[in-house]
This record gives structure tokens, sequence and C-alpha cells, in this order.
């Protein structure tokens, strides 16, 4: 395994981080193919084995029981200063709101529901995992920088965001003196890299990591054509996000496939050694073991020039899909206000 700096901020992370999305009791949540905590455990330990350091959660995943296996997970096999921590924290829901919670309630119980979860004291990376259309940003910034400043939180990063909204929210930040966001967490993979377009040339510009989900495609991107999962016959989401471009991506994924058989690698090592070459560590969902297997060794897989300009010369551009499609919608839909102390800005 190798590591790096996550951005700005002094975390040292594995170069591939595990996605627990996987992990967590199927009765609790969206979705029927997730691993109970025994087979979790089997994974997670099998992770820290292979040098894996870096873990992503959510406490939207399967109802906070992602958060409460890994948890159990780490205190068992692992010392709390030896992993690196991330979970997640959703926008204030319609109830919450219609009952006057406030953004600044919403994150502080939803930070300490998290680390009741994890029973941990604090989390390395706290992550807004999509954007909140109803509270202004300077309640958000403010509310993550005194969570920081509690000690629960190390560092804060953003998932699901536009450019120019990371870029506001972190100018925010250091016009007040809050934390800013030291990482990017944003749909990106071989068959979908709009995150191309502006993001990326944000974060190279202010070193701001980029450790994308969907790394794989929900698998697309590690199977042969006549391969299938569970999570491929019964993800809907995943179907949503990739199967109206299914002609034009299989082009790319049999890209993948014919420089695997040439180099005898898997799928998995092609399509994350590129990813690789782009971004700072990819979440990389895993219920089983060969994919942390495949995925760890990426890491130490180099393509040529040649082989990445391959992969990518038959890209074209995608429709905006899933929660960044949905954000479209919320901002056409209404007049959007960022609140900065005394002044609103338009």
């Amino acid at each position: 395994m190798k590591y790096v700096k996550l951005g700005n901020s002094d975390l040292t992370v594995s170069r591939i981080c595990m996605g627990c999305m996987g992990f967590g009791d199927a009765k609790n949540g969206q979705h029927s193919w997730t691993l109970d905590e025994e087979h979790s455990r089997e994974i997670i330990k099998h992770g820290l084995d292979l040098g894996v350091n870096f873990f992503d959660t959510a406490i939207g995943y399967q109802n906070g029981t992602s958060e409460q296996y890994l948890g159990h997970t780490l205190k068992d096999f692992t010392q709390r200063d030896k992993v690196i921590v991330a979970t997640k924290f959703l926008p204030r829901s319609q109830e919450e709101i219609e009952n006057g919670i406030t953004g600044q309630q919403h994150i502080e119980n939803s930070i300490n529901k998290s680390l009741e979860n994890l029973g941990m004291d604090y989390v390395d990376l706290y992550i807004y995992h999509m954007w909140d259309y109803q509270t202004s940003l300077y309640e958000i910034m403010e509310s993550l920088n005194n969570i920081v400043k509690a000690g629960k939180v190390r560092f804060i990063g953003i998932s699901n965001c536009y450019a120019y909204q990371l870029a506001k929210a972190n100018a925010l930040a250091e016009k007040e003196g809050f934390s800013k966001f030291v990482s990017v967490q944003g749909h990106y993979n071989l068959i979908f890299r709009e995150e191309e377009r502006e993001v990326s040339k944000l974060c190279y510009e202010d070193n701001i990591a980029m450790t994308p989900y969907s790394a794989l495609a929900s698998g697309r991107l590690s199977k042969y054509s006549n391969e299938t999962s569970e999570r491929l016959e019964k993800d809907s989401y995943a179907k949503l996000k990739y199967d109206s471009s299914l002609e034009q991506d299989n082009l790319i994924i049999n890209r993948v496939q014919e420089l695997a058989e040439k180099r005898n690698v898997s799928m998995t090592e092609i399509s994350l050694a590129w990813l690789l070459t782009k971004v700072t560590s990819p979440v990389v969902g895993t219920t089983k073991f060969h994919h942390i297997d495949g995925a760890v060794k990426a890491v130490d897989l180099e393509l040529t020039e040649e082989e990445i300009s391959y992969l990518e010369e038959l890209y074209v551009p995608h429709k905006l899909v899933g929660v960044m499609a949905q954000n479209t919608r919320s901002r056409s839909k209404e007049k959007q206000v960022w609140s900065s102390g005394n002044k609103q800005i338009l």
C-alpha cells in the first residue's frame, strides 16, 4: 500500500479508501444487497491487513448500521490513531425544518449520533454529503467550524457539489476564519468524467483532495460483459446513473477488458490504476475479498501514456445523474440565497 497526504490536511491516507455503503443491516436501509455485521467485519479486517487505513461511511447508510459495524470492527482490530475515519451528514429533512430545527442544531445532532454509532470521540473527516439548499452557507460553515473547535471533527470535506459551491464555501471560510473543505467526494470514473470540467481543475489549483465515489461505476468497470452481480441486478439507483448511456459506456468498458487481458490483470486494476492518476484516494465499495484485493493491487499498476489515452479517447459528455441531477432541479425551482454574516450574496 502507498500513502499520501489528504489535500491541505495533516491526515495521511492510503491510496485506496474502503467504501462502507455495502455494510449494514439490509432490513434498516435502502439496499437489499448489503452485508451483515459478521461478513462486514471480515472484509474490513482484510482491508486492514492489506494496509488500508482510510474508511468512508455515512449516517445515511443503512440507517447508521454501516457506521456501527465499522466502529465495532475497528475497535476490535486496530488502534484508533492508526486509521482515518470519514463519515457524512445529510441536509436537514423537511420534518426538521417544519419543527424549527436549525442548521446548527442539525449538524450538532448528526455528528453526535455518528460518534455514538461509531463508538468514537471524534472523526477524522466529516463530509457534507449533499448541498442543503434550504440552509444558508454561512450557517453550515459556522456550524462545521464549531464542531472542529469542539474536537469532534479534525477536518471537513464535501460531496456532490458544483465547483462554484466549493469555491464559495472555502472563500467564505477563509474570510471568516472557519475550517475549509480539504476534500471533495464526487462521482468520477472512466465512464463518468464530468468532474474534469471544473471540479478537478479547482482541486488541483487549491490542493483539495479528490476522493471520488462510484470508482468502478457500481461494478460495471470491473466485470466482463457476461458477468453480473446482485448489486448490478438490484441497485435501481446505479441503473439510473448508468443505463441511459450503456451503449457508449460499453465501448470504454470493452477497452478496459482488452487491456486487462493484455496486462494479465483484473479489470478492477486497470480501471482504478487509471483513476489513481487523477485523484488522491478513490472510495472503493467492497463486499467481497477480491474487491479489496484488486483495488490494492491497482496502487502498484502503472499505465503507460498510450494506455491512458486509449482508455480515454472514446469518452463523450454525459448528462448529470443521481444527486447532482437533483441539485440541478433544486436550483431551478427556487432562488438561492447565500448568507455571509449580515450580507446576502445571491
